[in-house]
C-alpha cells in the first residue's frame, strides 16, 4: 500500500501507562506509513517519552526529534499549581484519588493550547492534519477536530473488554439505579450472563452518584468519544470477540483492534527488549532468572503506580515464602507512605528479606524491573499482576498465566475477563481494603505453578492466546495478521474520508 505524505497528531491522557502505548502507536504508523506524527503532550511528559526514545535508539540523541523516525514532540503548556495541585504534577504518579480527579479535570484545559498547535501546523503545512488521534479520556478532541476540518479517532490504551465495561457503568451507574442482587448486577451492553459484582469496583465508583464530580467528568468525555470517527483498541481481534463486540454494537463504533502495541522483538521466539531500559536491574534479573529452571519463578508487580497496604504486604510474603516457589518481587513502601520512598524492613515478615537472599528463593527488586524481558525467560511460570492491560498484554503475548489482584480502574473487568472468558487466570482478591492471608496466596501459587491439573490447563490456555497475538501482528509479503489487517483498513478509511471532504468542499 502507497501512502502519500500526511501528518497525524496526538494526543494522550497525562498517564504513563497511556503514554507508551502512544508513543508505540505511533512508531508503528510512522514505519508503516512514513507520515509525520505528533504527540503533543505537557513539558514534564515530554521529557519522559524523549528519555523512552532515547533508551530504545541507538542514539544517545534526546531532543524531541527521532533520528530513525519522523515523531514530533510538542509542548502543551500547563501549570499544575493553577489547578490546586503541587508544582511539576503532569502525571497520575503519587497522586491521591482526589488529586488524579483535579489532574483529570484540568486536562480540558490543553484544549485551548492544542488548537494552537493545530492552527500553526494548518498554516504551515496549508491544509489540517489527517486526523487527530485522541486518548478515549479526552472526549473534547472530537469538537476541536471538527471546528478545523479533520477527524478526531478514539484510541482507548486499555482493551475492549474492560474499556467498554469501565465506559457503561460510568454512563449509566447501574449498581446505584437498580437492585443488586447478592451484590451483583447487569450492565448495559452486555449479555445478562455477564453479571458484575459490587466488589469490582473501586470504593469511589460504588459511592458514586451523578452530581459527583467522577460520573459529570467521565460521562461527559466518554459521550464525546463516542462521537468520533471511530476507535482504535490496543488488542486483537482473535483475543476479545465478546469485548470488541460490544464496543461495536452498544456504542455504534466502527473499531479498528491494531494491538498489542508491545515491541515486535516480544513476538519473537528470543530475548526482548523492553520499552524501559535501566541496566543494572536488568542484569541483576537476568542473572537470577538463568540460574532457576524453566517455569519456576513467580514474578510479582502491581504496575508502575500502584502498590498495596502494610498488611496484605507481609501477608503476600509470608505466602510467597511458605509456597517454597522461587520469585522476583517488584516492591515499593505500601499504601499510606512516599511510593518512591526507602523501603523499611518492617513492611516485611521479621528476617524475610535476609531468609529470602541467603536460600535464593526470592529477589526483591525495589521500585521497577524490566517487566517484559522478565516475562519473556523461560524461568517465569506466574504472574501475580494489578491486570493493568498493558501488563495483560505482556504476560499473554508470552504464554504466562496470571494471579490477578486487580486495584483500580478497568483492571477489575479486565480480571474478570481473565478468568471467566479466556481461563488463563486466578484472582487472589480485589483492592488495597480486602483481607488476604498467607495460606491463600500459597493455594494459588501452587496451584497455578503445578502444570498438572488446573494450573497446566491455564498455561495451555495462556499458550494458545499467545499463538494467536504473534498471529494477529504478523505482516510478511505471504501473510497478513488480524491487527495489521485493522491497521491498513484504519489507514484507507482515514485517507478516503480525506479526499472525500476534498471533493465536499471542492
Amino acid at each position: 500500500m502507497g501512502f502519500g505524505r500526511e501528518h497525524i497528531v496526538m494526543l494522550p491522557m497525562i498517564a504513563k501507562g497511556h503514554l507508551i502505548p502512544f508513543l508505540a502507536l505511533a512508531k508503528q504508523m510512522q514505519q508503516k506509513t512514513g507520515f509525520t506524527i505528533t504527540i503533543a503532550t505537557t513539558p514534564l511528559n515530554i521529557q519522559y517519552l524523549q528519555a523512552t526514545i532515547s533508551s530504545t535508539s541507538s542514539s544517545s540523541n534526546t531532543q524531541s526529534h527521532s533520528n530513525n523516525l519522523d515523531i514530533n514532540l510538542a509542548e502543551l503548556p500547563f501549570c499544575s499549581s493553577d489547578f490546586g495541585l503541587p508544582p511539576d504534577t503532569e502525571n497520575t504518579e503519587n497522586l491521591s484519588m482526589k488529586q488524579i480527579g483535579d489532574l483529570c479535570a484540568a486536562t480540558v484545559n490543553l484544549e485551548a493550547p492544542a488548537r494552537r498547535l493545530i492552527l500553526d501546523i494548518i498554516e504551515k503545512e496549508g491544509r489540517p492534519p489527517l486526523c487527530i488521534i485522541s486518548d478515549m479520556f479526552f472526549g473534547w478532541a472530537t469538537n476541536l477536530a471538527k471546528s478545523l476540518g479533520t477527524e478526531n479517532v478514539t484510541f482507548t490504551t486499555c482493551g475492549a473488554y474492560g474499556s467498554a465495561a469501565f465506559m457503561s457503568i460510568w454512563l449509566n451507574l447501574p449498581h446505584r439505579s437498580t437492585a443488586l442482587c447478592d451484590g451483583y448486577f447487569t450492565l448495559p451492553g452486555f449479555p445478562d450472563q455477564s453479571r458484575f459484582h459490587i466488589s469490582q469496583l473501586h470504593h469511589y465508583l460504588r459511592a458514586a452518584n451523578s452530581t459527583d464530580f467522577w460520573p459529570k467528568f467521565y460521562q461527559s468525555q466518554f459521550s464525546l468519544s463516542t462521537k468520533s470517527f471511530g476507535w482504535l483498541c490496543n488488542t486483537a481481534e482473535e483475543i476479545e470477540p465478546l469485548g470488541l463486540e460490544i464496543l461495536r454494537h452498544y456504542f455504534r463504533l466502527p473499531v479498528w483492534s491494531i494491538g498489542p502495541l508491545i515491541p515486535k522483538d516480544a513476538l519473537k521466539n528470543s530475548s526482548t527488549s523492553d520499552l524501559r531500559v535501566s541496566r543494572q536491574p536488568a542484569e541483576k534479573c537476568m542473572e537470577w532468572l538463568d540460574s532457576h529452571g524453566s517455569d519456576s519463578v513467580v514474578y510479582i508487580s502491581f504496575g508502575s503506580q500502584n502498590t498495596i497496604s502494610e498488611t496484605q504486604m507481609i501477608e503476600l510474603a509470608i505466602g510467597l515464602e511458605g509456597s517454597g516457589w522461587a520469585f522476583i518481587w517488584v516492591i515499593r513502601p505500601p499504601v499510606g507512605y512516599d511510593m518512591k520512598g526507602e523501603f523499611r524492613a518492617e513492611w516485611l515478615p521479621p528476617g524475610f528479606k535476609d531468609r529470602m537472599c541467603k536460600s535464593k528463593q526470592g529477589l526483591l527488586v525495589h521500585n521497577w524491573a524490566p517487566q517484559l524481558k522478565i516475562l519473556s525467560h523461560k524461568s517465569t511460570g506466574a504472574f501475580v499482576s494489578h491486570c493493568g492491560w498493558n501488563s495483560v498484554l505482556e504476560s499473554l503475548s508470552q504464554g504466562v498465566p496470571i494471579i490477578g489482584w486487580p486495584l483500580a480502574a478497568e483492571q477489575a473487568f479486565n480480571s474478570k475477563m481473565l478468568v471467566e472468558d479466556m481461563g488463563v487466570s486466578v484472582e487472589l482478591t480485589r483492592g488495597v481494603q480486602s483481607v488476604i492471608v498467607g495460606k491463600e496466596v500459597k493455594r494459588l501459587i501452587d496451584l497455578v505453578m503445578d502444570k498438572s491439573g488446573e494450573g497446566g490447563e491455564m498455561r495451555k490456555k495462556a499458550g494458545e492466546i499467545k499463538a494467536q497475538i504473534r498471529a494477529a501482528m504478523r505482516e510478511e509479503v505471504e501473510f497478513k495478521g488480524s491487527s495489521a489487517k485493522a491497521m491498513d483498513d484504519f489507514l484507507e478509511t482515514i485517507l478516503s474520508a480525506r479526499q472525500e471532504h476534498k471533493s465536499i468542499i471542492g
